[in-house]
């Protein structure tokens, strides 16, 4: 499917230059072929300037009456005019030879006096100025001007010009084998171009592709068997005519169980989506990471409790201060589990969404509390930081746990990825999606999330908010 998708793509680029390339080859042909049929017009009446002057004129003889019988002139002042031939064109056919110019001189009546052909021109006398081309044989053209040379309202003759047309054909043919061969390496070019460009035009939309139909395996996956033990579960109690309640009951906790971590991945699924397709309305507050931090380890405390998992919280700027007090008034400290009561500073208040930062600090530190063994420690740590050259708030969650290898580290953020089950305790199974919604939900607020883990000496994850300078939500 790609692989047709590509073909399209750049056999729609290279038919969309090839026209382009067409037309303009063709227009600059014809302005090439134009201007040099111009050119050859202004030799032509530069030529017909430079022998119009150099024609001598002389009184026609006394008593010339076959000269005014055949060429009658209306209007005329003084005796009759001619043209010495002889004297006029001598030095004019020397020098119009190199340049492929001939010229031809007619009488008054149409008959040709003189020329530099060397044969005789079978083209009939046709008085056009501006230029026109004519065919002598078979395939000899000429590009001809007629000019009527008058005096003193006397018409002494017709004098042509002609040139050479090959002086255009030649370099307009050799023009179209050039503009042909260069618009075919062009297009060449262009198509290998096209070919390159499509495929990296379309790799992303392929790696989405492939992206997707994981996605969709692995939903289909995690949504399969919750469903069909649920279903297992409920034929069972229902199929028994005299059921047990002891055995009903665990059957019902099963299903129970099973459907809330439906519930749970529904929830996760659901927020992705609406993420990513922007319908999920941000509601921005400044708010303390320190007070936000307090309440999801007061969530987390009882779970800690249970795996023998102790909490260690560490404020910059007000843990020390808080541990003077308490060392000067002779408490004793705070238990490693709980939140140092002191004041929220202005070095840890961001501005984000509550709701969606107390699901992020949850996933990381439930993740973290999940893959530390009995008698571990989860250590959070706030401190302020710069991102991107602005104020920001980092905070760091830090395991003892069993840690991760550098494979199972590449895909840690990858939706439903889960790294070896014997990492977890119990049996005990997750989604996979955690670290996918914590990542979005960092880089919505504009911040940074990074992972580092190394297999037996536990995982460290880095969190780092800007405090609301060049925050962009909603």
């Amino acid at each position: 499917m790609f692989q047709a998708t590509r073909r399209r793509l750049a056999l729609w680029y290279t038919a969309v230059t090839a026209v382009l390339l067409l037309l303009f080859a063709s227009g600059f042909y014809l302005y090439v072929r134009t201007t040099l049929v111009e050119r050859v017009d202004d030799t032509l009446n530069h030529v017909v300037e430079i022998v119009e002057r150099s024609l001598v004129i002389q009184p026609d003889a006394a008593g010339d009456h076959i000269f005014a019988t055949v060429n009658p002139t209306v209007g005329a002042q003084g005796p009759p005019l001619r043209v010495n031939v002889e004297a006029s064109f001598r030095d004019n056919a020397r020098a119009v030879e190199d340049d492929h110019i001939d010229l031809e001189w007619f009488g008054p009546g149409g008959q040709l006096l003189w020329s530099t052909f060397s044969e005789a021109n079978p083209v009939p006398l046709h008085v056009n100025p501006a230029g026109e081309t004519v065919r002598v044989g078979q395939e000899t053209f000429f590009r001809q001007i007629t000019e009527r040379v008058q005096a003193d309202g006397q018409v002494l003759g017709y004098l042509r010009v002609s040139h050479p047309w090959f002086e255009v054909t030649k370099p307009s043919r050799r023009l179209i084998v050039d503009l042909a061969l260069g618009t075919s390496l062009m297009v060449g070019a262009v198509a290998a171009i096209g070919w390159l460009l499509s495929g990296i035009a379309i790799a992303p939309v392929r790696d989405s592709y492939q992206q997707l139909k994981q996605f969709t395996a692995d939903a289909s996956h995690e949504l399969r068997n919750p469903i069909a033990v649920i279903q297992t579960n409920a034929q069972v109690a229902l199929s028994d005519p005299d059921p047990d309640v002891d055995i009903q009951q665990r059957q019902f906790q099963v299903i129970e169980r099973l459907t809330r971590r439906l519930g749970r991945l529904v929830d996760d699924l659901l927020f992705l989506a609406r993420q990513e397709s922007g319908l999920l309305a941000l509601a921005p507050a400044s708010l303390s990471l320190e007070g936000l931090l307090e309440d999801v380890l007061e969530e987390q405390q009882v779970m800690a409790d249970e795996r023998q998992v102790a909490l260690h919280v560490e404020v910059a700027e007000t843990s020390l201060a808080k541990q003077s007090a308490d060392k000067s008034s002779g408490k004793p400290r705070s238990k490693p589990s709980t939140l140092l009561a002191a004041p929220p500073t202005a070095s840890s208040t961001i501005v984000g969404d509550p709701g969606q930062l107390t699901r992020l600090f949850t996933n990381l530190i439930s993740n973290a509390v999940q893959y530390t063994a009995a008698g571990g420690s989860v250590t959070v740590q706030v401190k302020p930081t710069k991102h991107q050259g602005q104020p920001a708030v980092q905070v760091t969650v830090r395991d003892t746990g069993m840690g991760m290898d550098g494979e199972a580290l590449a895909h840690a953020f990858d939706r439903f990825y889960r790294a070896d089950p014997s990492r977890l305790r119990n049996g005990e199974q997750g989604t996979g999606l955690g670290l996918a919604i914590a990542k979005v939900i960092v880089e919505t607020h504009r911040g940074h999330i990074h992972l580092d883990s190394q297999s037996g000496q536990g995982t460290v994850v880095t969190v780092v908010l800007p405090q609301g300078v060049g925050l962009a939500l909603g």
